[in-house]
Parts: structure tokens; C-alpha cells; sequence
């Protein structure tokens, strides 16, 4: 089926140089069309323009009434597939505990673990997919998603498993990665290496056996997995294939920055505490730095030197981190707002951040993350009387009016 999307008064972020992300000064480059319109051919982009569209060829054509188009959004970090919301901790936190300190109190990434384990893997994937649904009505077409509440064999393996069958019945582009090292059980505390020996040698070969994830991940951090830790980890997923998408730099810099770009890291999360020699080491790799915005609105932490890092020449992304415990939003929307007004990203910069270089943050961007023919029909609308700037300006209100996936009106 081929059909023509006519009648757009904007068409934003079109591209035709083929590039899987942009850095530096190129994330402000936003290319929009006027009087434009759109032709998909089975899901596909197939051709995009102005003005004439009468020596197209076409079976349907859809009038947008002076809509604008621009892509949807990807989500390269989050962690949907949870049993539980932990509305509790947040009314600690407002009591006055610190976030160290819940988890010292047995909160945390802990407490999603107990819960998991009680859940059966039927009733975490309706859980998923309602939330899955919330976020496709605010415009994501793409996203990320981390095991990491199960800290044992099983529960890990159960959560790898919701997330296949999320990608096989979900209309969104879904990447899974294996977080086995997310937090030290309880029965291992003071045995941190007996874990790490744990994550590697069962569960790691058990997630390559049933190919059940597309990356790994680690929380190097205070309190959780230092770097040599992590690094054994990520280099026993290296050998399987599996790439790395990591958290650091949270909290603390440990020096994990040059050593995981040096590994090949598909993306460094988190980086809210950087110095000025990480900031150019990673700006000047091809390692794609993601923030996460609203974990620190939430936490109320530092935010990642987006600036800076895109001043110095990185390829950024955003996304959401969506979790029950630091990052209860998944509206990309708001990503983008918090990171032009706290992280000082032009709108331009910030839109690049959560549709391209979340799309390469994920190794979907020769597939996803622009208007650009040959690329998957992954498009949001918004009425005519909202722009690009619209989207940050009103901090994560939906503007949205319909949201098309692989060319199919998904909302």
C-alpha cells in the first residue's frame, strides 16, 4: 500500500545525508519542509517533498489539514518491565531520607527485586504493555528496555522474556539488555565478587542461549559495582556479541569513562558528574552520551553537562530512564523541555537528541529517528498551531493529535 501524506504545513527533520547521528554544531541543523507531503510505501518513506505532489503515484491519500509531521520519539534508556510502583520511598524522600539511605533501608532497586520475584511473567507483561500504550499516545516510537529487578537466574531470564514478547506484539521498535548487575542481592552483601562471578559464568551464558538480549548493561557506582567489577562484566558480554549500554557517572566519577569507550560502549547513561577530561573524551569518541533528565528532576541531582558535551562536539541523546523508583515519567516530551531550560539544549539540539541519536544510542538510526526516505514511517502530528519550539516551551504537555508507526495510525 502506498499513501500520500499531503496538505503539511511543516515537515520537520528531514534528512537526505544518511547520517546515523549528529554531533557537536550539526545537532543544530533541523531541516523543515513548508507545503509539504510524505509518500510511504509499505511502512517505508519513499519519497518527501514540497509544493506539486501530482506526478506521484499512489492507492490512498491523507489530507493533514496544515498539520505538521516531525518523527517520534525514541526512548533509548528505561526500564518498563517492573511489578510494582514505589509511591512508599517517595513519601520517605519527602520525610527527609536521602535516596542512599532508603536503599541502605532495604528500598531501592531491593525492593523492586522482592517484588519481581513474586510476579508471574503474565502479569508483568500486561503491567509493560499498559505502560507501553501511556507512552505511544506521548509520541514514542522506539525504545529501550533493561532487566535489572530480577538479581537472580530466573527472575532475570523472566524479565528478558516480557520483554520478547513486548517486541513481538508491540507496533514499537523495542531493544532489550540484560542488567543482571543492577544492585547487590542481600545474600550476597560483602560478596560482591561471588555476584559478579554469578552474573557472569549462569546467568550471562543462559541470556545468550535463548538470545534474549540485543545489549549489556551495569551500574557502575558507589555502592553497587566499581570498575573493575563492571569492567569484567561488560568484557564476558563482549565476547558473547553483546554491546554495551552503561550506567555511570550518577553519582560519583570513578573513572569509568575512557576504559568503557575504549571497550566499544554503544552508549554512556546517566553522566550527571563529569569533569571537564571526560566530558572531552567522550565528546570526541563515538560512544553516544544520553542523559536522563528526569531522573535528575527527580532525584534532585545534577544534570548532565549536556552543553558542554555538545560544545565540545558529542553526539547526545535523551531519554527517559523510566523506573519506579528514580524516574517515574516517560514522556519524552518533558525530556526535551527539561533539557533546553535546565541543560541549556537549543530546541533543535534537543529534538536531535531524542529522535536520531536515541535511534543510534539503540543502533536503530538507519532505520528510525528522521523523515528520510528509506527509513521506517515512524512519524507523530501536531496541530498547525503548535511548533518545534511548542514541544519544550509547555514542559511535557501532550500536543500530539495522531501518531503513525511503520506507516499504520497507531493513536
Amino acid at each position: 500500500m502506498t499513501v500520500l501524506y499531503y496538505n503539511c504545513s511543516e515537515i520537520i527533520q528531514v534528512e537526505d545525508a544518511g547520517r546515523i547521528y549528529k554531533r557537536g554544531e550539526e545537532m543544530k541543523d533541523v531541516a523543515i519542509l513548508h507545503d509539504a507531503w510524505m509518500l510511504v510505501s509499505d511502512g517505508k518513506i519513499s519519497a518527501i517533498g514540497e509544493g506539486s505532489y501530482e506526478h506521484l503515484n499512489f492507492e490512498e491519500s491523507i489530507n493533514m489539514k496544515g498539520q505538521k509531521l516531525m518523527p517520534s520519539f525514541v526512548d533509548s534508556h528505561s526500564h518498563l518491565v517492573y511489578a510494582a510502583n514505589r509511591e512508599d520511598e517517595f513519601a520517605m524522600r519527602l520525610a527527609g531520607k536521602s535516596y542512599a539511605e532508603i536503599a541502605a533501608a532495604g528500598g531501592g532497586i531491593l525492593n523492586s527485586a522482592a517484588k519481581m520475584q513474586l510476579a508471574s511473567e503474565d502479569e508483568l507483561l500486561e503491567a509493560a504493555k499498559s505502560r507501553l500504550d501511556a507512552l505511544i499516545k506521548m509520541g514514542t516510537g522506539a525504545i529501550e528496555i533493561k532487566s535489572g529487578y530480577g538479581l537472580n537466574q530466573s527472575a532475570e531470564l523472566k524479565m528478558l522474556k516480557v520483554i520478547r514478547r513486548l517486541q513481538a506484539e508491540s507496533p514499537v521498535s523495542i531493544k532489550s539488555t540484560f542488567l543482571g548487575a543492577h544492585a547487590i542481592p542481600e545474600a550476597y552483601k560483602g560478596k560482591v565478587d561471588d555476584y559478579i562471578d554469578l552474573v557472569i559464568d549462569e546467568m550471562l551464558p543462559a541470556v545468550v542461549e535463548e538470545s534474549l538480549a540485543d545489549y549489556i548493561d551495569v551500574f557502575c557506582e558507589d555502592g553497587y559495582f566499581n570498575l573493575s567489577q563492571s569492567m569484567r562484566v561488560l568484557e564476558a558480554a563482549k565476547a558473547y556479541g553483546l554491546p554495551a549500554k552503561v550506567h555511570v557517572n550518577q553519582f560519583n566519577s570513578l573513572g569509568a569513562i575512557k576504559p568503557m569507550v575504549d571497550l566499544g560502549a554503544v552508549s554512556l547513561d546517566h553522566l550527571e558528574v563529569m569533569n571537564e577530561e571526560e566530558i572531552k573524551y567522550l565528546a570526541e569518541s563515538q560512544t553516544i552520551a544520553t542523559a536522563l533528565p528526569g531522573c535528575s528532576l527527580f532525584l534532585d541531582i545534577p544534570y548532565t553537562p549536556g552543553r558542554q558535551l555538545i560544545d565540545q562536539g558529542a553526539a547526545l541523546a535523551l531519554a527517559t530512564d523510566l523506573n519506579p523508583g528514580s524516574a517515574p515519567s516517560g514522556n519524552m516530551a518533558l525530556m526535551i523541555g527539561l533539557a533546553c531550560s535546565q541543560m541549556k539544549l537549543r530546541t533543535e539540539e534537543a529534538l536531535v537528541a531524542a529522535t536520531l541519536n536515541g535511534a543510534a544510542a539503540m543502533e536503530l538510526s538507519e532505520e528510525l529517528g528522521s523523515l528520510e526516505i528509506g527509513k521506517w514511517a515512524n512519524f507523530i502530528v501536531i496541530p498547525s498551531e503548535f511548533s518545534m519550539a511548542s514541544i519544550p516551551y509547555h514542559m511535557g504537555h501532550n500536543l500530539i493529535s495522531e501518531v503513525y508507526l511503520k506507516g499504520e495510525k497507531v493513536v
